[in-house]
């Protein structure tokens, strides 16, 4: 007669050792769970060395675990400083947080579309392209507006060149050449990166549109929120005012923890 399974990792025996605890952990596991935690505290990246001492693991050992997760997305190496943080890979492990997220920036996203009286947008990088999580649309008769989910290229939007900016300079050019074969490009997208770094946000001018977008730069969620609107309505003088109230928006949202549970967004002040 097989066990009965109890709550948690341990569970009880039913036949012989009765009422003895019994733990069925799996050590590589703890040390996955363990170097992963270790990843989420920190937002510049941990070393390799740092990795090691902290889980108590030979630094061979350590490199094979982070070269596997590594290999699976779950883990991401800077080239240039060699520090590592989480990867993309737990996007799509992370819906509820992403459900959360929108939650808290919804009531942030009404009040933009209220001051500005223009559309405004919450997307996450996927890939070379960004995902809509949230659209509040404009109330005028002419207004641009994506649906939720829809997607868009990385490159042709301000929302996807305010993500971008968070990353360095090698992960943008592997990002840009893995999608694009034009060197050119890659030269002018790589400029217009290093311009929403130096700012805190980007700003696109396209013939009929024109959008300001700035990342959530306290979650490590590659997320940004832009404000879309008519080129001939939305001036560059309107869009400096709503990148510098974005700003603003982004730093309150980065206020406090993300709920556990769903219990409405926090109303902005």
């Amino acid at each position: 007669m097989p066990a009965r399974r109890g709550q948690g990792h341990r569970d009880y025996a039913d036949i012989g050792n009765r009422g003895e605890e019994r733990d069925y952990t799996v050590r590589a596991v703890e040390r996955v769970c363990s170097i992963l935690n270790l990843l989420q505290e920190s937002v510049e990246g941990t070393s390799l060395i740092e990795v090691a001492q902290e889980t108590e693991l030979p630094k061979s050992s350590a490199f094979r675990y982070l070269w596997t997760l590594e290999a699976h997305r779950y883990v991401e190496r800077d080239s240039a400083t060699g520090l590592y943080r989480l990867g993309l890979g737990f996007i799509g492990m992370q819906s509820r947080h992403l459900e959360v997220l929108r939650e808290r920036a919804r009531p942030w996203l009404e009040k933009l579309r209220d001051e500005f009286g223009e559309t405004v947008n919450l997307a996450i990088l996927d890939g070379d392209h960004v995902v809509y999580l949230d659209v509040v649309e404009s109330r005028k008769r002419v207004r641009f507006a994506s649906a939720r989910g829809s997607r868009e290229s990385l490159f042709a939007t301000a929302l996807g060149r305010a993500i971008a900016s968070r990353f360095s300079d090698d992960q943008a050019r592997e990002l840009v050449e893995n999608a694009l074969d034009e060197e050119a490009v890659d030269e002018k997208f790589l400029a217009e990166l290093s311009e929403a770094r130096r700012q805190g946000y980007a700003i696109s001018d396209d013939e009929d549109s024109r959008c300001v977008a700035a990342p959530l730069a306290s979650t490590r969620l590659p997320v940004a929120i832009g404000v879309t609107a008519p080129a001939v309505r939305f001036t560059a003088a309107d869009a400096e005012k709503a990148a510098a109230r974005l700003l603003e928006v982004t730093r309150e949202l980065a206020t406090g923890p993300i709920p556990e549970q769903r219990t409405g967004a926090p109303t902005p002040a």
